[in-house]
């Protein structure tokens, strides 16, 4: 597995990489301590809720995709824009697919690496309801 971000752009697919390990504890790195992940429009969860919303996801055994579509940096901090996507089918058969552009916050650290501070994965996106015939997943 590949260490931490050595620059911001780098951040999504360690993200992506660690998350479809299933290492709950590896994807933790991935965050500052404090970080806010933002699981539902509206909802902003940290700590302990910030890696229960992860893990959630990950349990489910479907892959997460990203690409990044913008990252712009202002010395230790950058702004990313990443589309990504989990799509496939989870342990029971069941199809999942859920998708955003997310809206980042990356952060470099005292010893060089970029990790998430702020972590808004649907964006600007207001709440919907899942697709027929598709589970989406509470985070």
């Amino acid at each position: 597995m590949r260490g931490l971000a050595d620059r911001p752009e780098e951040v999504p697919a360690v993200f992506a990489e660690r998350f479809n390990s299933g290492d709950a504890a590896a994807l933790a790195h991935v965050y500052e301590d404090g970080a806010v992940l933002v699981p539902q429009p509206g909802s902003p969860a940290t700590g302990p809720d910030l890696h229960a919303a992860n893990g959630r996801l990950q349990e489910l055994g479907v892959p997460i995709s990203v690409r990044p579509r913008h990252v712009y940096r202002s010395g230790d901090v950058a702004l990313l824009i990443v589309d990504w996507v989990i799509d496939g089918t989870d342990g029971e058969g069941r199809a999942v697919h859920v998708e955003g552009t997310a809206t980042d916050i990356a952060r470099r650290g005292a010893d060089g690496r970029w990790r998430y501070v702020i972590d808004n994965p649907f964006g600007t996106r207001a709440q919907q309801l899942p697709a027929e015939g598709t589970v989406e997943p509470a985070f």
